[in-house]
């Protein structure tokens, strides 16, 4: 099961990398918000805030994963290639 497809990489979702330390990532279908939180906290080694999610229109399910104050959204977006 796929827990993390790709990052959103939006005018959008920057901003709110950059202003809010929230990075956007669009998920597999039963992805919740508790193995989301785990999968990012393992894989990129930061403490996860608070996940939202929600489901577009078109059936894509995207996560808006906070971090924690201490760790940095722009560090997660440079290791995934975005800024």
């Amino acid at each position: 099961m796929e827990i993390l497809k790709y990052p959103i990489a939006t005018e959008k979702a920057i901003r709110m990398i950059e202003s809010d330390n929230v990075i956007s990532f669009v998920v597999g279908q039963n992805a919740t918000k508790g193995k989301i939180k785990d999968e990012i906290e393992k894989r990129f080694k930061v403490k996860v805030d608070k996940v939202r999610v929600m489901i577009s229109p078109k059936g894509v399910k995207k996560a808006y994963v906070k971090l924690k104050k201490e760790f940095r959204a722009i560090d997660v977006a440079t290791q995934l290639g975005l800024m």
